[in-house]
């Protein structure tokens, strides 16, 4: 699976794990040039607390299009720190 923004492909695994129709990419999958930690977060009742990467790409950026779970609940211990996206972020075969 690869997720592309602004023709750029920023991360890339056949390991990914779907939940709720989301691709989740493992941590090294993702390319670091492109993803900036923000402050952001939100809480699922089931998965926890989301803390969000803004991407930037060629000058352009998508705040917060890409969240992970650094510490989830036990219920979603098999996405921990993987990565998943949002926001016009493609995610191809």
């Amino acid at each position: 699976m690869k997720a592309i923004w602004n023709g750029k492909t920023i991360a890339h695994s056949s390991k990914t794990i779907v939940v709720e129709n989301n691709h989740y990419f493992p941590a090294n999958s993702i390319d670091k040039d492109y993803f900036v930690l923000t402050n952001h977060h939100t809480s699922c009742p089931w998965k926890g607390q989301a803390s969000y990467y803004s991407i930037e790409v060629d000058g352009e950026k998508n705040e917060n299009a890409a969240w992970f779970y650094p510490s989830p609940t036990e219920a979603a211990s098999n996405i921990k720190n993987y990565v998943a996206f949002w926001k016009g972020v493609e995610i191809k075969d």
